[in-house]
C-alpha cells in the first residue's frame, strides 16, 4: 500500500469520537484522579459503554488499514489525561502479547477476558519487569516448570512495575523456562483469573500518571494448565532446541510484545506534548506583560515555533514506524525505537517548555502543565528506556554488538 499522510475518513472519525471524550469526559477528571491516584473506574465504564475500552474496539483499530487508527486514538485520549488515558489502554500490553506470541485459539479464550463487557469491565496486565530485571529481560529470574504428569506449568517469582498489577482479570507473565539460554530461554504464561497463589504486592507511589495503577505481581507455586503457555509447548520446545543448536530462533517474547507497542506508546506521548503545547500557546496569546503580549516577544515565539516543530516530527515518525508495523515492513533501521525515544524525549521537553512560559503560575497545580511534565517523563523510562532505545538503533544502524 501506498504511504499517505491523508487520514481516511474511518481514522478521521476515530479521531473525532475518541477526542470528544477525552475532552469532555477524561479532562474533566484528570486533576481529582490524580490526586486519589486511584484507578478511575468510573471513567473505563464510561469508556467501555460507547466502545471505546473494548475488544472491537482495539482489534478494528489494530487491523486498521493504514496502520495509524490506534496512534491517532492513543493521541488524543492522551491529550486528555495521560493516567486516565493508560488506565483505559493499559490492557492493551497484555492484548499484544496474546496476539503476538499466541494461538488463534488462545486469542479467542484470553482476549475477551481481559476487557469484560459495560457494567462487568475487566482488566488485563503484562509482567515482564523484576526487581532485578527491568532494561536486562535477560536477568529475569521468575521461573515456569513444566509438571509432565499434570500438563501444568509451576510459576514462581515477583514482578514490578506491572501496570493493571493485581487487579487484573487476565495476567500475562515472561518467565524463564531454561535459565542457562538467558532471554532466549524464556516464554509467555496466561494466569487466568482466580488463579491460586497469585497475589498484588506493594502498589506504587508515582511521580506522574497517577491515575494508572502499577503494583508489583507475586506469584508463589502459580499452576496453571499447560495450554496457558502462549504458542503451545510444541512451539516452545522447538524454538529452544534451535537455541540449544545455536541456530537463530526468532525474537523473545517480552521483546516481541515491546517493539509491536512502541509506536502506539510514542503516539501516547505525542498527545501530551500537544496538550503542554497548545496549552502554553494560548496562554502566551493573553497573557500581559509590559504592555504587550508574552506571544509577541520572541523568546517566547520562537520557544512555542520549537515546540510545534519538534511535536510534528515525533508525530510523522510515530505514523511512519505504524505505518510500517502494520504493512508488515521490518524496522531495518529500528524505526520504532525511533519513534518512541523522539516522542518520549520530546514530551519531557515540550512540557518542561510550557512550565518556563507560564512562569510561575505553571509550577502550581492551578494549571495542567506541571501535571503534564510529571506525566511526561515516564515515555523516557518504561517499555524501553531512552538509553536502551539508542542501543536498539545504534545496533539497527552499525551493524554492530554495541553494548
Amino acid at each position: 500500500m501506498t504511504f499517505s499522510l491523508e487520514l481516511s475518513e474511518d481514522v478521521r472519525q476515530v479521531r473525532d469520537w475518541v477526542h470528544e471524550f477525552a475532552r469532555d469526559v477524561v479532562r474533566p477528571a484528570a486533576a481529582e484522579w490524580d490526586e486519589r491516584e486511584e484507578t478511575p473506574w468510573p471513567i473505563i465504564e464510561e469508556a467501555a459503554k460507547i466502545g471505546l475500552y473494548s475488544l472491537d474496539f482495539f482489534a478494528q483499530q489494530w487491523f486498521e488499514e493504514t496502520g495509524l487508527g490506534l496512534p491517532v486514538a492513543f493521541e488524543e485520549l492522551f491529550w486528555g489525561d495521560a493516567g486516565i488515558g493508560l488506565s483505559i489502554v493499559g490492557t492493551g500490553l497484555a492484548a499484544a502479547a496474546v496476539a503476538a506470541n499466541g494461538t488463534p485459539e488462545q486469542m479467542g479464550e484470553w482476549l475477551p477476558e481481559m476487557f469484560g463487557s459495560p457494567g462487568d469491565v475487566k482488566l488485563g496486565a503484562f509482567c515482564a519487569s523484576e526487581p532485578d530485571a527491568g532494561s536486562d529481560v535477560g536477568a529475569i529470574r521468575t521461573r515456569a516448570v513444566y509438571d509432565e504428569a499434570k500438563d501444568e506449568w509451576v510459576l514462581n517469582g515477583v514482578k514490578t512495575w506491572a501496570t493493571n498489577g493485581g487487579i487484573a482479570n487476565v495476567h500475562v507473565i515472561v518467565a524463564s523456562v531454561d535459565p542457562s539460554l538467558g532471554a532466549r530461554g524464556q516464554a509467555s504464561f496466561v494466569v487466568p483469573p482466580g488463579t491460586k497463589g497469585l497475589s498484588q504486592g506493594q502498589k506504587f507511589k508515582k511521580h506522574g500518571i497517577r491515575a494508572s495503577h502499577t503494583a508489583e505481581v507475586i506469584l508463589d507455586n502459580v499452576r496453571v494448565p499447560g495450554r496457558c503457555l502462549l504458542g503451545g509447548k510444541e512451539k516452545l520446545d522447538e524454538r529452544l532446541a534451535r537455541v540449544r543448536a545455536g541456530q537463530r530462533a526468532g525474537g523473545q517474547a517480552a521483546m516481541r510484545t515491546f517493539e509491536t507497542t512502541r509506536p502506539q506508546v510514542a503516539a501516547m506521548a505525542v498527545g501530551i506534548a500537544r496538550a503542554a503545547y497548545e496549552y502554553a500557546r494560548d496562554y502566551a496569546k493573553e497573557r500581559e506583560q509590559f504592555g504587550r503580549k508574552i506571544g509577541e516577544n520572541q523568546a517566547i515565539a520562537f520557544l512555542l515555533a520549537d515546540m510545534a516543530a519538534r511535536i510534528d516530527m515525533a508525530r510523522l515518525m510515530t505514523w511512519r514506524a505504524a505505518w510500517m508495523a502494520r504493512q508488515g515492513k521490518p524496522f531495518t533501521q529500528a524505526e520504532g525505537s525511533m519513534s518512541k525515544l523522539v516522542a518520549g524525549e520530546t514530551a519531557v521537553w515540550v512540557t518542561e517548555q510550557a512550565i518556563q512560559i507560564l512562569g510561575g503560575a505553571g509550577y502550581t497545580r492551578e494549571h495542567p502543565v506541571e501535571r503534564w511534565h510529571r506525566d511526561a517523563k515516564i515515555f523516557t523510562i518504561f517499555e524501553g528506556t531512552s538509553e536502551i532505545q539508542r542501543l536498539i538503533i545504534g545496533r539497527a544502524v552499525t551493524g554492530l554488538p554495541v553494548r
